[in-house]
């Protein structure tokens, strides 16, 4: 079944949104593909928040790449000046 991820950050005050972007669109998203994320949307929330939402095929393939994922969020935190606030997870129950 599949299984969604949805991480919200938050950017340092003061850093450029368009860096942060930057960031996600050439290593972050790029990484969750490599590790089987089968789709990533990140949605602007504020100036200095954002919510990725991740779908993976299932939950086995999500829990599989939670090591590989917590590397590249502590190595880009220090380039992107990115936060993680928050995430929540869970199997799609319904999809219209």
């Amino acid at each position: 079944m599949r299984y969604i991820t949805i991480t919200t950050g938050e950017i340092a005050d003061g850093t450029d949104y368009k860096v942060s972007l930057r960031a996600m669109e050439e290593k972050r998203i790029p990484a969750l593909k490599g590790f089987g994320a089968s789709r990533v949307t990140v949605v602007r929330t504020s100036d200095r928040t954002s919510a990725a939402i991740t779908e993976w095929p299932d939950k086995a393939t999500r829990d599989a790449a939670e090591l590989k994922i917590e590397q590249v969020r502590r190595s880009l935190h220090r380039e992107d000046m990115t936060r993680i606030t928050g995430e929540m997870r869970g199997e799609i129950v319904a999809d219209l």
